[in-house]
């Protein structure tokens, strides 16, 4: 038998895991590496978040990315080196997080990757039948598993397309697994580059859990932000403070038909970006508005489609609560409103016992330990979602 085959023959034995979750999400601000320790596997599941780091991405890394990232025209060498290129810069970082964690590649079971979303394309976005739902990832899992000699679950969305998904959102599993309460209803929502929610009725409840992408999340004022001043974001909301929402932008913003769709669906910066605010700036006349007066109106069009989405959600529902986590929990201003629509309901993710940044890494390991250990039928209660395990396994040797 091949060793890497007994070992994962082992690993799945084993009473837990030490799996290394890592997610690049559409900022590009770095890598998060989350190293977690998971007992058991289905509603069983228990994770312990060890260590954790974000590890910044050098500018050339992003400039790289940035050639191809949600562009229908690009150049296909640049797309090609990019698979391995990205895997080996993560495999760098992780070699790196475990030197500084006095850790040894040995200890580690698997890594769980989920890559770099370079393209997002779901027949919903594209309206376009005749290629079917898409999703493109890079960060090839054999580079990766090779470089670190770990064993590595990667391209996890692909499972998803396969089985009759999106390719997105996936936190629905492992949210379902580790997070569902017996007595609270539950919007887990994280703001990304796109705003999405996992919704998590109380047990026993007649609904069934789901997750959805609701709308931008940063990308917008990201993308603004990188543009007009050469940063990464709006540090502290500091521009959209200075600045007043235009209220015909937003009308015009908020006018895409996408965000009347019902849920669960999925978007991504594929629609949500810097021309997509060009359309509406012309639409409502072109306007001499501010850098600040743009960063408000941004920040408030993704404030509402997130308010409007959870209201939806949650319509005649008691013993609800909110909890934020991604980068966008970090924006003031974004946080002040959602806390202004649902007072006393919004948390930090930090409330149920795991770091808001390290969440998304750290479902990415849950699910790793589903394909290694886990059962399908765990997650058969997810509403509109195929009850499979994710993620191709790659050997180190």
């Amino acid at each position: 038998m091949n060793p890497s085959i007994a070992k994962l023959a082992e690993i799945a034995q084993k009473d837990h895991r030490l799996i290394i979750g890592l997610m690049s999400g559409t900022s590009l601000d770095g890598l998060d590496i989350a190293l977690c320790k998971i007992q058991g596997n289905g509603n069983h599941s228990k994770i312990e978040l060890l260590a954790f780091e974000t590890m910044d991405y050098k500018p050339e890394f992003r400039t790289w990315v940035r050639k191809i990232f949600a562009q229908r025209s690009i150049d296909q060498q640049v797309l090609c080196g990019l698979n391995p290129y990205i895997a080996e810069v993560h495999a760098a970082l992780v070699l790196e997080a475990l030197q500084k964690w006095d850790m040894e590649v040995s200890e580690i079971d698997a890594i769980a990757s989920h890559g770099q979303t370079v393209f997002h394309a779901p027949q919903s976005l594209t309206h376009d039948r005749s290629l079917p739902n898409s999703t493109l990832q890079l960060g090839d899992g054999d580079h990766l598993a090779v470089r670190t000699g770990i064993i590595c679950l990667s391209d996890f969305r692909q499972k998803h397309l396969a089985a009759a998904g999106e390719g997105a959102p996936l936190a629905a599993y492992g949210d379902y697994l580790l997070f569902s309460s017996d007595t609270e209803n539950r919007i887990l929502l994280n703001i990304g580059g796109i705003s999405n929610f996992t919704f998590l009725p109380a047990l026993g409840s007649e609904q069934k859990a789901y997750a959805t992408d609701l709308g931008p999340g940063n990308t917008m004022m990201n993308q603004y932000m990188e543009k007009h001043f050469g940063l990464e974001m709006d540090k502290d909301a500091e521009k959209a403070k200075k600045g007043q929402a235009n209220l015909d932008l937003l009308h015009e913003l908020e006018s895409e038909p996408f965000l009347n769709l019902g849920f669960p669906k999925t978007t991504g910066p594929e629609l949500f970006n810097l021309a997509y605010l060009d359309k509406a700036m012309e639409k409502i006349g072109s306007p001499q508005l501010s850098h600040e007066d743009i960063m408000a109106s941004l920040n408030s069009f993704s404030a509402k489609t997130m308010v409007k989405g959870i209201q939806k959600a949650t319509k005649g529902l008691e013993n609800m609560k909110i909890y934020v986590s991604g980068g966008g929990l970090h924006n003031p201003l974004l946080m002040e409103q959602l806390k202004e629509e649902f007072p006393g309901k919004v948390e930090s993710f930090e409330v149920l016992g795991l770091d808001p940044d390290a969440k998304e890494a750290c479902l990415f390991a849950v699910l790793a330990n589903e394909t290694l250990a886990g059962d399908p039928q765990s997650v058969s209660n997810i509403k509109d979602s195929p009850a499979v395990c994710m993620g191709k396994i790659s050997l180190p040797y």
